[in-house]
Protein backbone atom coordinates (compact mmCIF):
# COMPACT_ATOMS: atom_id res chain seq x y z
CA UNK A 1 0.00 0.00 0.00
CA UNK A 2 2.51 2.29 1.09
CA UNK A 3 4.17 1.99 -2.42
CA UNK A 4 1.39 2.30 -3.86
CA UNK A 5 0.57 5.40 -2.43
CA UNK A 6 3.98 6.54 -3.25
CA UNK A 7 4.33 6.18 -6.82
CA UNK A 8 0.73 7.74 -7.03
CA UNK A 9 2.59 10.83 -5.16
CA UNK A 10 5.56 10.48 -7.24
CA UNK A 11 3.28 10.56 -10.30
CA UNK A 12 1.54 13.73 -9.59
CA UNK A 13 4.54 15.62 -8.05
CA UNK A 14 6.36 15.14 -11.65
CA UNK A 15 3.05 16.31 -13.27
CA UNK A 16 3.29 19.53 -10.91
CA UNK A 17 7.21 19.65 -12.01
CA UNK A 18 6.78 19.52 -15.27
CA UNK A 19 3.95 22.46 -15.01
CA UNK A 20 6.56 24.63 -13.53
CA UNK A 21 9.66 23.65 -15.81
CA UNK A 22 7.69 24.08 -19.07
CA UNK A 23 4.65 26.32 -18.33
CA UNK A 24 2.70 25.43 -21.11
CA UNK A 25 2.68 21.44 -20.56
CA UNK A 26 -0.25 19.92 -21.36
CA UNK A 27 -1.81 22.73 -22.60
CA UNK A 28 -2.56 20.42 -26.04
CA UNK A 29 -4.98 18.24 -23.42
CA UNK A 30 -8.49 19.63 -22.93
CA UNK A 31 -9.57 20.45 -19.31
CA UNK A 32 -12.40 18.03 -19.33
CA UNK A 33 -9.63 15.40 -20.48
CA UNK A 34 -7.25 16.64 -17.61
CA UNK A 35 -10.15 15.55 -15.19
CA UNK A 36 -11.33 12.58 -16.63
CA UNK A 37 -8.08 10.79 -16.98
CA UNK A 38 -6.08 12.50 -13.97
CA UNK A 39 -9.36 12.86 -11.60
CA UNK A 40 -11.65 9.54 -12.60
CA UNK A 41 -8.89 6.67 -14.84
CA UNK A 42 -5.97 7.03 -12.66
CA UNK A 43 -7.62 7.43 -9.18
CA UNK A 44 -9.50 4.24 -10.24
CA UNK A 45 -7.27 2.21 -11.33
CA UNK A 46 -4.77 3.27 -8.83
CA UNK A 47 -7.62 2.32 -6.11
CA UNK A 48 -8.68 -1.18 -7.36
CA UNK A 49 -5.44 -2.45 -7.35
CA UNK A 50 -4.65 -1.62 -3.71
CA UNK A 51 -8.37 -2.59 -2.96
CA UNK A 52 -7.26 -6.17 -4.54
CA UNK A 53 -4.23 -6.44 -2.88
CA UNK A 54 -5.18 -5.56 0.79
CA UNK A 55 -7.98 -8.20 0.08
CA UNK A 56 -5.67 -10.71 -0.71
CA UNK A 57 -3.35 -10.28 2.02
CA UNK A 58 -5.78 -9.48 4.78
CA UNK A 59 -7.85 -12.91 3.86
CA UNK A 60 -4.51 -14.11 4.31
CA UNK A 61 -4.18 -13.11 7.80
CA UNK A 62 -8.02 -14.34 9.11
CA UNK A 63 -8.21 -16.95 11.49
CA UNK A 64 -9.94 -19.94 9.57
CA UNK A 65 -10.86 -22.90 11.49
CA UNK A 66 -8.38 -25.16 11.77
CA UNK A 67 -8.30 -28.09 13.89
CA UNK A 68 -4.25 -28.01 14.11
CA UNK A 69 -4.30 -24.24 15.27
CA UNK A 70 -4.61 -24.23 18.83
CA UNK A 71 -7.26 -22.10 20.70
CA UNK A 72 -7.61 -19.64 23.64
CA UNK A 73 -10.00 -17.38 24.94
CA UNK A 74 -9.55 -14.11 26.02
CA UNK A 75 -12.57 -12.66 27.94
CA UNK A 76 -12.53 -9.04 28.89
CA UNK A 77 -14.69 -7.89 31.86
CA UNK A 78 -13.82 -3.96 33.17
CA UNK A 79 -11.15 -3.57 34.29
CA UNK A 80 -9.26 -6.93 33.41
CA UNK A 81 -8.72 -9.50 31.21
CA UNK A 82 -9.07 -13.22 32.04
CA UNK A 83 -7.57 -16.29 29.67
CA UNK A 84 -8.71 -20.13 29.34
CA UNK A 85 -7.52 -22.88 27.31
CA UNK A 86 -10.45 -24.75 25.27
CA UNK A 87 -8.17 -27.13 24.01
CA UNK A 88 -6.53 -27.83 27.44
CA UNK A 89 -9.47 -28.77 29.48
CA UNK A 90 -7.37 -29.49 32.44
CA UNK A 91 -6.04 -25.62 32.35
CA UNK A 92 -7.62 -23.02 34.94
CA UNK A 93 -7.87 -19.53 33.36
CA UNK A 94 -5.06 -17.46 34.12
CA UNK A 95 -4.51 -13.52 33.79
CA UNK A 96 -1.33 -14.16 31.59
CA UNK A 97 -1.81 -15.56 27.96
CA UNK A 98 0.14 -18.62 27.28
CA UNK A 99 1.22 -19.10 23.85
CA UNK A 100 3.59 -21.23 22.04
CA UNK A 101 6.22 -19.72 19.70
CA UNK A 102 6.33 -19.90 16.70
CA UNK A 103 3.00 -21.88 15.80
CA UNK A 104 -0.56 -19.79 14.70
CA UNK A 105 -3.13 -19.35 17.68
CA UNK A 106 -6.37 -18.27 17.33
CA UNK A 107 -7.94 -15.93 20.10
CA UNK A 108 -11.54 -16.08 20.41
CA UNK A 109 -12.38 -12.63 22.11
CA UNK A 110 -15.43 -11.99 24.16
CA UNK A 111 -16.44 -8.96 26.48
CA UNK A 112 -18.77 -9.70 29.49
CA UNK A 113 -20.09 -5.45 29.87
CA UNK A 114 -18.49 -3.16 27.31
CA UNK A 115 -16.87 -2.83 24.16
CA UNK A 116 -13.31 -3.65 24.80
CA UNK A 117 -10.21 -4.17 22.50
CA UNK A 118 -7.90 -6.80 22.34
CA UNK A 119 -4.34 -5.62 20.81
CA UNK A 120 -0.98 -6.85 20.92
CA UNK A 121 0.98 -4.78 18.42
CA UNK A 122 3.85 -7.32 18.06
CA UNK A 123 2.12 -9.54 17.70
CA UNK A 124 -1.38 -9.15 15.30
CA UNK A 125 -3.91 -6.03 14.70
CA UNK A 126 -6.59 -5.16 17.11
CA UNK A 127 -9.75 -7.05 17.58
CA UNK A 128 -13.23 -5.58 19.59
CA UNK A 129 -14.45 -7.50 22.18
CA UNK A 130 -18.06 -7.25 22.18
CA UNK A 131 -20.86 -8.49 24.65
CA UNK A 132 -22.68 -11.26 23.35
CA UNK A 133 -20.32 -12.07 20.28
CA UNK A 134 -17.07 -14.13 19.83
CA UNK A 135 -14.55 -12.60 17.33
CA UNK A 136 -11.31 -14.47 16.65
CA UNK A 137 -7.61 -13.28 16.07
CA UNK A 138 -4.83 -15.30 14.62
CA UNK A 139 -1.58 -14.42 16.21
CA UNK A 140 1.86 -15.74 16.10
CA UNK A 141 5.04 -15.15 18.39
CA UNK A 142 7.89 -15.37 16.02
CA UNK A 143 9.95 -16.41 19.10
CA UNK A 144 9.88 -17.74 23.20
CA UNK A 145 9.07 -14.21 25.20
CA UNK A 146 7.03 -11.92 27.04
CA UNK A 147 4.55 -9.52 24.64
CA UNK A 148 2.56 -6.47 26.09
CA UNK A 149 -1.19 -5.80 25.48
CA UNK A 150 -3.74 -3.46 25.69
CA UNK A 151 -6.99 -2.79 25.74
CA UNK A 152 -7.28 -0.21 22.57
CA UNK A 153 -11.14 0.77 23.16
CA UNK A 154 -11.97 3.37 25.85
CA UNK A 155 -14.52 1.38 28.56
CA UNK A 156 -14.19 3.75 31.71
CA UNK A 157 -12.59 5.09 34.22
CA UNK A 158 -10.00 1.78 34.57
CA UNK A 159 -8.96 1.65 31.14
CA UNK A 160 -5.57 2.31 31.29
CA UNK A 161 -4.90 0.12 33.60
CA UNK A 162 -6.27 -3.00 31.16
CA UNK A 163 -3.27 -4.19 29.91
CA UNK A 164 -1.97 -8.13 29.89
CA UNK A 165 1.35 -10.13 29.09
CA UNK A 166 1.49 -13.01 26.22
CA UNK A 167 4.01 -15.56 27.41
CA UNK A 168 5.55 -17.38 24.36
CA UNK A 169 6.83 -20.42 25.13
CA UNK A 170 8.92 -23.24 22.96
CA UNK A 171 6.25 -25.08 21.83
CA UNK A 172 8.03 -28.35 23.83
CA UNK A 173 7.69 -26.51 27.00
CA UNK A 174 3.75 -25.25 26.27
CA UNK A 175 1.35 -27.64 27.79
CA UNK A 176 3.64 -27.85 30.87
CA UNK A 177 3.43 -23.51 31.01
CA UNK A 178 -0.04 -23.96 30.29
CA UNK A 179 -0.85 -26.54 33.35
CA UNK A 180 0.95 -24.95 36.06
CA UNK A 181 0.12 -21.39 35.27
CA UNK A 182 -3.47 -21.71 36.67
CA UNK A 183 -2.06 -23.48 39.37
Amino acid sequence: MLVGAALLFLLVMGLLLAVYIRPGFGSRLAGTRWMLYGGLVMPTVVLTALVVYALVLGERILAHPDPRVQRVSAHGVMWDWRFSYPDNPGAAPTDELHIPAGEPVDVLVTSGDVIHSFWVPRLAGKIDAIPGHENIVRITADRPGTYRGVCAEFCGLGHTDMRFTIIAHEPDDYQQAVMEAGS
